[in-house]
């Protein structure tokens, strides 16, 4: 069995040559990404800690290639 390879939102965003906050707004929504962050309390702002395995990160690049 392969194991994954999860990257953190500082090592894609380092990747790519984004913030830190692009790849959060960009990969927050895709399958396979693991959101290990706090849900909302009444007073705070989403606390985000995101895992990206590196097949999605490649499948985002896929699918934004350039023919």
């Amino acid at each position: 069995m392969q194991e994954l390879d999860f990257l953190t939102v500082s090592e894609v965003a380092a990747i790519l040559r984004v913030s830190p906050d692009t790849v959060i707004r960009r990969f927050t929504d895709e399958a396979g990404v693991i959101d290990i962050g706090f849900p909302e309390s009444n007073r705070k702002r989403r606390y985000r800690v995101l895992r990206i395995p590196r097949y999605v990160l490649e499948r985002v690049l896929e699918s934004h290639k350039v023919a």
